[in-house]
């Protein structure tokens, strides 16, 4: 019998990503509005249609200028209207002229300059509509500058940000709460999406309890359900939750009918080797073919990834992770996280980040992966373990806001270079 973490057919962390990304291939694409797009990813590029700011506009609240390069203080122009944010400037300006503008309003043709609000003084408070003031009339008025001017002061030029056929967001790219506000501000209103997969989630075990009733009979709560199902509302998309019974027949039958229903099934308990895991042989038997099974990391071992191919040409994935919610929870936060990029389009890696471990920890057989905490700690990032690590134990996820990656078989000493992802 072979030490644990030495088990002959065991693959490395890395082989099991590499393997997800290479196999997995994404659906079909769909065009939604973009209000309803948030961290889906695009199937491609977008391009800008119109030029922002679409017109020069005033960055401030203060008056358009017609005048030389340099403006002295204590020179006066002649005060001839008033624009606002959304109306249009249908008139030209005219050495010594100006007009009384606000920030975002469209700068009249002849604007040389914006003064500030600040450095403007006899004014008066009202003003009529531009288009009755007569610039000659002995009732026009006047502003006189405080300060020097340049010219071009203040002016955002049409086009400075965006131009037309700018392309705005690249294939590929996840849309943020961000970037679909600058797409919004351009003026998108669709945009191309990969498919999200169709997930169905299968909880195993005849040990679930419903009521507090079902603890007389040795059952236990289910964490594995409320688990996923927020894991998965917290990237904005929605599973359906399957419970199985752990009979070869029951497994058989609900396995059958998601492979030709769902993209993606996500199976917890029922891969390893006991006499009630039904998931790898039923799968098997089923016609799925098996990428691998069991990984050398510590929790989750018995991983099991494989594919059905249908005769549509199209594919069902089945990622079964084992039980304990701790190995379901990195299951998730690693592979499923992975698994599901990979349907949209996407052969990206995890994003680990590096910090400096607090501590000693012991050398162990597998990788692992830690719930720590991690903070900044005199300009450097550290992390801290959390104590009940063991895979049926979640208590510290209260805590934790990364998983960190030990080596395996290595005495990592305090002060070493960890990496980790956040949670």
């Amino acid at each position: 019998m072979s030490a644990c973490g030495a088990e002959y057919g065991l693959i490395s962390i890395d082989q099991a990503l590499s393997l997800i990304q290479q196999r997995a291939q994404a659906g079909c694409v769909e065009i939604i509005d973009l209000n309803s797009a948030l961290h889906r990813y695009l199937a491609e590029s977008v391009y800008s249609n119109i030029n922002l700011p679409m017109f020069s506009q005033s960055a401030v609240d203060g008056y358009a200028i017609h005048a030389d390069d340099v403006i002295q203080a204590d020179s006066t122009f002649a005060l001839i209207g008033e624009i606002r944010a959304g109306q249009s400037a249908e008139f030209e300006l005219k050495h010594g002229q100006a007009v009384r503008i606000f920030t975002g309003a469209q700068i009249p043709n002849g604007t040389t300059t914006i003064a500030r609000q600040e450095i403007v003084k006899a004014v008066n408070s009202k003003f009529v509509d531009s288009e009755r003031i007569d610039p000659k009339s002995e009732e026009t008025k006047s502003i006189t500058l405080t300060d020097n001017l340049k010219a071009h002061a203040d002016i955002r030029d049409i086009g400075e940000e965006i131009s037309v056929g700018q392309c705005l967001a690249e294939k590929g790219q996840q849309l943020t709460a961000g970037a679909i506000a600058a797409l919004s501000m351009a003026g998108i209103q669709q945009v191309l999406v990969f498919q999200y997969p169709k997930v169905a989630v299968v909880i195993t075990g005849d040990e679930v309890a419903e009521t507090v009733e079902d603890f007389a009979s040795g059952k236990i709560f289910d964490a594995n359900a409320p688990l996923i199902q927020a894991w998965f509302k917290q990237r904005n998309h929605t599973v359906e939750i399957f419970h199985v019974a752990d009979t070869e027949l029951a497994v058989k039958t609900l396995l059958d009918d998601l492979s030709q229903n769902y993209q993606l099934i996500l199976t917890t308990g029922g891969v390893s080797v006991g006499d009630y895991d039904f998931i790898r042989p039923v799968a098997l038997d089923l016609g799925f073919e098996q990428i691998f099974w069991k990984v050398k990391q510590k929790p989750g071992k018995p991983m099991f990834f494989a594919e059905l191919q249908k005769t549509d040409q199209t594919s069902c994935y089945l990622l079964g992770l084992p039980g304990n919610p701790a190995a379901v929870y990195v299951g998730m936060q690693i592979y499923t996280s992975t698994l599901l990029d990979a349907l949209q389009g996407q052969a990206s890696s995890l994003q680990w980040f590096s910090a400096e471990l607090s501590h000693d920890l012991k050398a162990d057989a597998r990788e692992r992966f830690l719930r720590m905490s991690v903070q900044f700690d005199q300009a450097k990032l550290k992390v801290q373990s959390l104590a009940k690590q063991q895979s049926h134990m979640l208590s510290n996820l209260m805590q934790a806001n990364c998983l960190v990656r030990i080596p395996a078989g290595e005495q990592i000493e305090a002060g070493q270079i960890v990496q980790g992802i956040f949670i």
